[in-house]
């Protein structure tokens, strides 16, 4: 029905002019055109076609449907659109599967998506079954998945699920947990609820936990002393031949399945044996290890900015064969195919970019004359870069970060100076305030926000590479220091998963060597630790975290 047409029935409609029917809620009475209910619901079809039409007004009684929500769907056959909130999607997405209103369900259900949180999801997940929207209950069974250990510690709707609910979650290779033991305390938690009716589950539900991945340590001073496990002889029996495998195994895990995690990170870009390569590699936090998920073999522009947006990630600018670029490619995560986009206004080598809000930001750089104090930003939607104020100093080869809706770029260097300014880039007011320096200059630093800071990691001092690092607090416009990596390294990946930092690959001593090492940290502790190296050395690399439904499920299931 076109804008016009929907205008002119409205209008008939507040006049009461032409209406051929009655719905009669209660007390309440609402005129309406019966060839407009019809449109929109095959209930209102089937009630108007089961009587012969006259020329009197035919009056029509509806139960289990109140007058506020019939106002709503009678505005909706007249306008297309219904506005949906807290109080009354439960009420509405009633009276619509009442009314086969299948427009509003659909309303219902993409507002209840959005709204997924620990404290409802189990009940989404419920109704939905109720209902039989299977897109919706799937979208809100994920959900508890990837956020089962918040759910399971906080959650009341958790110890309300039923036995065959809770098995089915417990057993699902998608269940996110950091550690095994979070799916035993889950289960523990449930059975205490209404212990004396709920523990005969017990060895069932035990034998869906994954004790193989649980530490030794773990297995013998929680799980084999902890109460409902001690008082059932068939459990004790799974909890020592557990221990017994573990401290029997040869090898670094023993052969069980583990679960899969929500996200996962990617290294993408940079040197390989000094060549610039396509190459990504994923990295699995539950397995600590990396593959490889794509190398096409294509050459990228050296040392261009590196974002992921939306799916794609944006390589930009560079350089390549003797010549600046200001061209950019994207690559599709899930497709694994390369488009051209629209090029920036300036070539740029040592290009900083990062996204934010659904937009790029290209800042810096240099060319063969001159380093930049320059930036632009891209909308993807009309592949248009567009010139935004300049930053105060010329820099390339900088790191930068976003925190709280603000871009924090910091170090890089002019000419052959390195530096260690920093400024800040408010994009609602276009405009660049200088912040605090830095404790030293940092070319090539690695640039993330952690823990409502901004974390300025390694770099280049000017003579040689560092390992120090330093957070800078907006809120006092301080930098503090923190514990300093176990490499100095620069031109390395950053990225945040599962609350720690990790930092990959980069350049070593003076550039002249290529690094596979990766460290994580832990700001809680302030310490590093080593993780599962790179499948080979890689400098210049980025790095982004990724859902790993649906751009790496392929690589992981």
């Amino acid at each position: 029905m076109s804008i016009v047409s929907n205008n002119i029935f409205q209008e008939l409609l507040q006049e009461g002019t032409l209406c051929d029917a009655v719905i009669k809620v209660g007390v309440a009475e609402f005129r309406v055109h019966r060839i407009i209910l019809c449109s929109c619901s095959s209930f209102f079809r089937d009630l108007f076609c089961g009587k012969p039409s006259t020329a009197e007004l035919q009056v029509y009684s509806i139960s289990d449907v109140t007058p506020r929500v019939m106002s709503l769907i009678v505005e909706y056959a007249y306008t297309h659109a219904v506005v949906v909130t807290d109080g009354n999607v439960l009420e509405l997405l009633a009276a619509a599967e009442r009314l086969s209103v299948t427009g509003i369900i659909q309303a219902c259900c993409d507002f209840l998506q959005q709204k997924l949180c620990s404290k409802n999801c189990i009940s989404i997940w419920n109704l939905a079954g109720y209902y039989k929207y299977s897109e919706l209950m799937a979208k809100a069974y994920l959900y508890l998945l990837q956020h089962f250990e918040e759910v399971a510690a906080r959650s009341p709707e958790f110890l309300h699920l039923s036995v065959e609910q809770l098995e089915d979650l417990i057993e699902d290779n998608e269940l996110n947990v950091k550690q095994e033991s979070a799916v035993f305390e889950a289960v523990i938690r449930w059975i205490n609820y209404a212990q004396e009716e709920r523990k005969g589950h017990l060895i069932k539900l035990l034998s869906k936990v994954r004790l193989l991945l649980m530490p030794v340590q773990y297995l013998a001073d929680c799980v084999s002393k902890e109460d409902l496990v001690r008082n059932n002889l068939q459990c004790v029996n799974m909890v020592i031949s557990s221990m017994k495998t573990l401290r029997e195994s040869i090898m670094e895990r023993p052969l069980t399945l583990c679960r899969l995690p929500s996200h996962v990170l990617l290294a993408v870009g940079g040197f390989v044996d000094y060549v610039a390569t396509a190459k990504v590699e994923l990295y699995n936090v539950r397995t600590d290890r990396w593959m490889t998920v794509h190398d096409d073999g294509n050459a990228l522009p050296e040392f261009c900015g590196c974002v992921q947006l939306d799916g794609f990630v944006y390589y930009i600018g560079g350089y390549y064969s003797d010549l600046y670029l200001s061209s950019v490619q994207k690559f599709g995560l899930a497709t694994q195919t390369w488009h051209e986009v629209g090029s920036m206004h300036v070539a740029r080598c040592y290009v900083t970019a990062l996204a934010l809000d659904g937009h790029i930001y290209a800042m810096g750089g240099s060319n063969k004359h001159e380093t930049f104090r320059s930036a632009e930003r891209f909308e993807p939607q009309s592949n248009q870069w567009t010139v935004i104020a300049p930053m105060h100093v010329q820099r390339a080869d900088a790191g930068a970060a976003v925190l709280h809706g603000k871009v924090y770029i910091c170090g890089g260097f002019i000419a052959n100076d390195a530096l260690s300014s920093a400024e800040c880039y408010n994009p609602d007011a276009n405009q660049w305030t200088l912040i605090t320096p830095m404790d030293v200059m940092r070319t090539a630093p690695g640039v993330i926000a952690y823990n409502d800071q901004i974390y300025a990691i390694g770099g280049f001092d000017g003579s040689r590479h560092i390992s120090s690092v330093a957070s800078y607090n907006p809120k006092t416009k301080r930098w503090s220091t923190a514990a300093p990596m176990h490499h100095p390294r620069s031109n390395f990946g950053t990225a945040v998963l599962e609350d720690k930092l990790f930092v990959v690959g980069g350049f070593l001593n003076d550039g002249a060597q290529l690094c596979s090492n990766v460290e994580s940290y832990d700001g809680k502790t302030d310490t590093w630790r080593q993780v599962q190296r790179l499948e080979a050395p890689r400098g210049a690399v980025s790095c982004c975290v990724v859902d790993r439904i649906p751009f790496a499920l392929t690589y992981l299931s």
